[in-house]
């Protein structure tokens, strides 16, 4: 148990008896109040989030978590595949584990996978990622009077918008948290 002034932020915590990782942290002290920790919380069993407010003196559980870095190796039809770059160990989650984080792997990128005693909770990504444009439509010369974008599929499967001038076969920089176009890499 610890006193909730302790906690930090990527913490991971047990509230109302499920694990939680601790998103945002803030301790606040208003007037002559006593003091209380605000907490931005996201549940790993749903991917719901939840702001929480504690009394600096309350008492939190923390939940035993560990961090492995893995590399996406590939994708089949019994789900997809990683491999731990120190004892080469093979481990396979489906795609309902994965979620969106899917249309980010490509071969041989390193994720971080979060387990909460002892068992795979979440994939953490990567803020950004590089990607290659699998097919784009070509951009109308004379489009550019204003920011004008076009659909482009990656080679990952994701659609996104880019601008005109992102061509087939090239390598551009995407945002992993909201998908979108974030410059040539």
């Amino acid at each position: 148990m610890a006193n909730a002034n302790d906690l930090r932020k990527g913490m991971c915590i047990r509230y109302n008896s499920n694990p939680a990782i601790v998103l945002e942290i803030m301790h606040r002290t208003p007037g002559n109040l006593r003091a209380f920790v605000q907490v931005i919380i996201r549940y790993i069993g749903t991917g719901k989030s939840a702001d929480i407010r504690f009394g600096s003196t309350d008492k939190v559980d923390q939940v035993e978590v560990e961090r492995k870095k893995i590399d996406f190796s590939y994708k089949d039809h019994s789900g997809y595949h990683f491999m731990d770059p120190e004892t080469f160990e093979t481990v396979s989650f489906d795609e309902s584990f994965l979620g969106d984080a899917k249309d980010y792997l490509t071969e041989n990128q390193r994720v971080e996978v979060l387990y909460v005693e002892g068992k795979a909770a979440t994939i953490e990504l990567p803020s950004t990622v590089i990607l290659t444009v699998a097919e784009s439509a070509e951009g109308v010369k004379g489009d550019s009077a204003n920011n004008v974008q076009k659909a482009a599929k990656l080679e990952t499967g994701k659609n996104i918008t880019v601008p005109l001038f992102i061509k087939e076969g090239e390598k551009i920089k995407v945002s992993t948290e909201n998908g979108e176009y974030l410059g040539r890499a």
